[in-house]
């Protein structure tokens, strides 16, 4: 039986796996590290770029608040007034939990996984709210490319910091690029603002020992996954049903892997069972095949929103590994 490791790379690869990699299983994320501060449920934080995120009591998740207070940037043709980079934690306290997590892995069995979020097409509208961020695109491109070019800088200071500390084998990075139906922004400007920030950052990954970049976008980004090759990145996590997921596989195969197939929103819900997710995660596997395909539900991490969904979408893919393998 092949390890997890080396069950996700046949797959990725075009080889020979043994089984249906089970969602998350060969990445070891390595929670510890000081990515900065992070709002959980109920609660409203600071972070320190000055963005204010509130996650509502009974929601699923947090999102900046972007009212004439709390706008960290409001004109971005003054942005280098108004947008000040925290500093990246150096100290051997800071980084301690996360060395002594990613030193317990056993990298033949996983990979040790390095989290990176937000993302710099979400940083941007973070900063100044999505209204103001695509917008800005159009109207101060110049700007906009300055800014982005500061936020790649913070990153690139931020990973050399990472891989010098964890040398992790994976990157899991965040970054979402569109909604259920539609990227945000058109393929050629995501190619003029975008391809070049993530060439220079999933290139400093790869160029300082990380063998896998899997980048999460629950979304569609199908017009998006020639960008993706060039940028770098190894599967597209969070592919959601609308992207055809099985026609990208037969397309783009051998150059970049796709995880996904089970959108969140039909099987991680109050009313959740075990049989709804089993013939989502059915349908997924079936259409998709063993190669170049990870199914999963599309959100973007190691858990559900729901107590249970995530350990049931696992047994799920388990009987589908032995129906088919």
């Amino acid at each position: 039986m092949l390890t997890k490791r080396q069950n996700l790379l046949e797959t990725i690869k075009g080889g020979n796996p043994d089984r249906f990699v089970k969602q998350y299983e060969f990445m070891n994320l390595i929670m510890e590290a000081p990515l900065g501060a992070m709002v959980g449920p109920g609660q409203t934080i600071k972070n320190g770029w000055g963005i204010t995120f509130t996650w509502p009591e009974g929601q699923l998740g947090g999102f900046p608040v972007h009212d004439d207070e709390h706008k960290v940037l409001k004109d971005i043709t003054d942005w280098k007034n108004q947008v000040k980079a925290p500093t990246v934690e150096t100290s051997d306290e800071a980084w301690a939990a996360a060395v002594a997590h990613a030193n317990a892995v056993d990298r033949n069995e996983e990979f040790v996984t390095a989290f990176v979020a937000p993302g710099i097409f979400e940083m941007t509208h973070h900063l100044m709210s999505m209204e103001d961020a695509l917008m800005a695109l159009y109207e101060e491109p110049e700007d906009m490319h300055d800014l982005i070019d500061y936020l790649v800088e913070y990153e690139l200071a931020y990973a050399k910091e990472m891989i010098s500390r964890l040398h992790p084998d994976c990157i899991f990075h965040h970054d979402d690029w569109g909604s259920q139906i539609s990227s945000f922004v058109s393929p050629e400007m995501f190619a003029e603002f975008f391809v070049p920030a993530y060439k220079k950052i999933y290139g400093y990954y790869k160029d300082n020992g990380v063998e896998l970049i899997v980048h999460h976008s629950d979304s569609y980004a199908a017009n998006l996954v020639p960008a993706m090759i060039e940028m770098g990145i190894d599967i597209w996590q969070g592919v959601m049903t609308t992207n055809n997921v099985p026609e990208l596989i037969k397309k783009y195969g051998g150059q970049i892997s796709f995880m996904g197939d089970i959108d969140s929103g039909v099987v991680d819900f109050p009313g959740w069972t075990p049989e709804i997710i089993f013939e989502k995660t059915k349908e997924a596997c079936e259409r998709c095949g063993k190669l170049y395909f990870i199914p999963g539900a599309s959100h973007g991490l190691n858990f559900g929103c729901f107590p249970g969904v995530y350990e049931s979408n696992d047994e799920a893919i388990d009987k589908m590994s032995a129906l088919m393998f």
